[in-house]
């Protein structure tokens, strides 16, 4: 009976747009903050940060920036793990000829730098769509890699290829390196988290979320309405690609501390975060939360209990992992092509409407 609408009254414009406008929901998500910050950093050790916060912060972000392009704007890309490279070692570079900066404003510089690439492989995205698209931003996948792989610049010319995050700290905290706490990358990520969240709400909730969703749906009428598509693929592209920068730069500095681009920002990469959002929910800030929380939790539920429980070989509960993934993939494509997000909000309906649910 708690979750009604009935008593729950509206006397200005912004009270009728929050977007939470049932009560329990603001009490449900402050409740969520307050536990994030209040009492998971108290309780947070390695194995979890390593294993579940901190890679799923950082793949929510990622996951929110494509979600922006592919889900808002209906632009398919399947170039994520190569945009995430370029905010890492657009990270990296800045850290080691910047060393005096705060590792913050390294982060979003290095989303920033994303931004610009982005742009500049989404001018294609004028010309064709669809399957070409996608096409254009896979050859965007390997040309980055093949760049950051061969050009030994990128990597200051580390024998290894590899490139290593010095220690950063924020308040005489170490964040990134070896001797950062737990709680260090855990808050550091959350906060860059809620940052890039609240913005992305607010983006797809304005005009130029509005523009993004009628390119989406039909591009020659909205262009006919007055939509620019030229300046609105190409901010799609900008800020779908500054948010993955940022996760790319956490991915690398603040979770791997090390990263060898084949390996860390290969094609698994980018069909990785895309199967977040197709799982989560196209055109869906909470799909893209879903999504992440989904494939980053499938992996460490079946390594508990299939090899750690029933003592399966790894092997093959590697192989079971990726036969679920797909499973559900295209479980979702045919009876729900708006993933998880969707049945959230039906169940919500249904809840409102309890005990006469229709």
């Amino acid at each position: 009976m708690l979750y009604r609408e009935a008593g729950d009254f509206k006397t200005t414009y912004r009270d009728d747009n929050q977007t939470f406008p049932i009560r329990f929901d603001r009490m449900g998500y402050y409740t969520l903050l307050a536990v994030a910050f209040g009492v998971v950093p108290f309780l947070i050790n390695d194995y979890w940060a390593n294993a579940v916060f901190v890679p799923f912060l950082i793949y929510a972000i990622a996951a929110l920036g494509l979600n922006i392009l592919t889900g808002y704007c209906g632009q398919v890309s399947l170039g994520t793990g190569g945009f995430m490279a370029v905010g890492a070692y657009a990270c990296y570079k800045l850290m080691t000829a910047f060393p005096e900066i705060n590792i913050f404003f390294h982060v979003l510089l290095a989303g920033g730098i994303t931004a610009l690439v982005g742009v500049l492989f989404g001018l294609p995205s004028l010309r064709i769509k669809g399957f070409y698209l996608a096409v254009a931003t896979l050859a965007a996948q390997f040309f980055l890699v093949w760049l950051f792989n061969k050009v030994p610049w990128f990597y200051n010319y580390s024998a290894s290829g590899q490139i290593n995050a010095p220690e950063r700290t924020i308040f005489g905290i170490a964040v990134t390196g070896a001797n950062t706490p737990a709680w260090a990358k855990y808050l550091f990520c959350l906060v860059i988290l809620l940052i890039v969240a609240w913005i992305a709400r607010n983006l797809t909730r304005g005009s130029i979320g509005r523009q993004w969703m009628a390119i989406r749906d039909m591009d020659i009428a909205a262009e006919i309405i007055g939509v620019n598509p030229l300046r609105t693929k190409l901010s799609a592209f900008a800020v779908s690609s500054f948010f993955i920068g940022i996760a790319g730069a956490l991915f690398f500095a603040v979770y791997l501390g090390a990263a060898e681009v084949g390996e860390a920002f290969g094609i698994n990469k980018s069909f990785l975060v895309l199967f977040m959002v197709i799982i989560g929910g196209l055109g869906s800030i909470f799909g893209s939360f879903a999504g992440a929380a989904f494939l980053v939790l499938l992996p460490v539920l079946l390594k508990n209990v299939l090899v750690g429980a029933l003592g399966w070989p790894t092997d093959l509960a590697a192989h079971i992992e990726l036969m679920i993934i797909g499973a559900m993939i295209v479980t979702f494509l045919i009876v729900e092509p708006h993933g998880l997000a969707q049945l959230w909000r039906l169940a919500k309906e249904k809840l409102r409407l309890w005990p006469f649910p229709h």
